[in-house]
């Protein structure tokens, strides 16, 4: 299995096609506005290799029986979707935010295993061996593969077909005798900059005339014609300037616009082409383990947020118990999301494909709250640590270190413990709250009255009558 360093050497080693703020960046793994994300990344490698974590962190492969990264596996029971929340909680606690160059790929694998297998069974294709064989390979290889679905969508209320631009989905624009071309973008893609290769499915269900839209495959990163590029988030900034006020080194979470123009994707990569009637079935086996399992990455974060919110009480001389109800609360929105995640791995199905489906119902339920009990988190801690962690109340590590003025600074936010370490401590909630370091829990995995329709749509009314 590959090691960190091994893992960023790779990333050092692909055609340069990230940009930020208008330029290029030429090594993911150094340049401050996305260093950070791959460090964080990188975690994912060394505990694999930690005899703390391996057994979380790594799994028997399904095609193999030699052990491999967990983000490469197939979910084939119960027991691998408690261990998807826990893996993400973990990943949470060690990097401070989300990891989610892997978790989307990981999510995208297992749903394409069951639709390429009934595809295959309907149509005859052979998508399901060459994802079987391309399985094989990344696991080989150890590779960092992210998930990229959301479009640019144009006029919410036309399908991809009647769009004014014909690129506002991505599509099809050439079918070849050893391949397709496909055109348009993916937006708002978590950590594609730190992977190696990108997994593209479709966006939604879609109908008849949009079968040039209906395209799943996997693709390098960096293959000819993609552009990468780096959105911006609060206080990004900050990561290009030295000092503390990007207070965490080890993780970091960034998006991209992902841009095809005319990018060839060979056969042997191509899992789904013109197949319209499975696209709705691809999204609702992508979500399913996503919506579980994202309960384990916000109570991950959300453990962050109580021991924050604890050492500034106790920076302020009044220690938990002054704060015990908000600890409490804190910890049963952890727990909910926790739990209903794992309820919903736990009561799931098999598929004739051989991996693991999660209860939708409890899925979806479990996003609402997810796009909900967080923010009532992040706002308890910040009721806890005063107007230097929420209302940007803070001078500038520059101005804190100042030789003319910075020692009184210092002395000014002295409590029970050194200016420099309540900065830090405020700086840190700062970030977990409404800083760089937020991950998409209103709208990761779908939004929220996308989840409330389909637990609609689940209800027996009849039944409860």
């Amino acid at each position: 299995m590959r090691t960190p360093e091994d893992y960023k050497e790779s990333l050092r080693g692909m055609r340069p096609n990230v940009y930020k703020f208008g330029n290029l960046i030429e090594d993911v793994t150094t340049h401050p506005a996305t260093r950070r994300m791959v460090e964080g990344h990188a975690r994912i490698y060394e505990i694999a290799l930690d005899d703390r974590y391996r057994d979380l962190a790594t799994t028997e492969s399904a095609l193999t029986g030699e052990r491999v990264s967990r983000y490469l596996s197939l979910i084939t029971g119960p027991q691998d979707m408690i261990a998807n929340s826990r893996l993400k909680r973990l990943m949470f606690n060690l990097t401070g935010t989300c990891t989610g160059g892997r978790c989307v790929g990981w999510n995208a694998l297992n749903a394409l295993w069951a639709i390429t297998y009934e595809i295959d069974a309907g149509h005859g294709t052979d998508y399901h061996d060459r994802l079987r064989r391309w399985l094989g390979d990344a696991q080989r290889h150890d590779i960092a593969v992210s998930g990229a679905l959301t479009d640019p969508k144009g006029n919410r209320k036309l399908g991809p077909s009647q769009q004014a631009d014909p690129d506002a989905y991505l599509h099809i624009v050439e079918r070849r005798s050893d391949g397709i071309v496909v055109r348009g973008a993916k937006v708002m893609i978590a950590g594609v900059s730190a992977s190696n290769e990108v997994f593209v499915l479709p966006t939604g269900s879609y109908g008849e005339d949009d079968a040039d839209y209906s395209v799943a495959f996997v693709t390098p990163r960096d293959a000819e014609g993609i552009t990468v590029i780096e959105a911006r988030h609060p206080s990004d900034s900050r990561d290009l300037e030295e000092g503390e006020d990007s207070p965490v080194r080890g993780g970091g979470i960034t998006q991209g616009y992902v841009l095809f123009d005319d990018v060839f994707v060979p056969e042997e990569r191509v899992f789904m082409a013109g197949e319209w009637q499975y696209t709705g079935r691809l999204i609702m086996s992508f979500i399913g383990p996503y919506r579980s399992a994202i309960g384990g990455c916000v109570a991950g974060q959300g453990d962050l947020m109580i021991g924050a919110a604890v050492m500034m009480s106790r920076a302020h001389g009044l220690g938990e118990r002054a704060i015990r109800d908000k600890i409490v609360a804190m910890a049963t929105n952890n727990e909910t999301t926790f739990g209903m995640g794992v309820a919903a791995g736990v009561l799931g199905r098999p598929h004739p494909s051989g991996v693991w489906q999660p209860d939708r119902l409890l899925a979806n339920v479990n996003k609402v709250h997810v796009a909900t009990l967080p923010y009532e988190t992040k706002r308890l801690t910040q009721e806890v640590a005063g107007g230097i962690g929420e209302t940007g109340c803070m001078p500038s590590w520059t101005d804190l270190t100042d030789p003319e003025y910075g020692d009184n600074l210092r002395r000014y936010l002295t409590t029970e413990v050194p200016g420099e370490e309540r900065y830090r401590l405020a700086r840190f909630i700062e970030w977990l709250t409404i800083g760089g370091g937020v991950p998409g829990t209103m709208h990761g995995g779908g939004s929220p009255d996308g989840a409330r329709m389909l637990i609609g749509r689940s209800l027996d009314i009849d039944r409860l009558v």
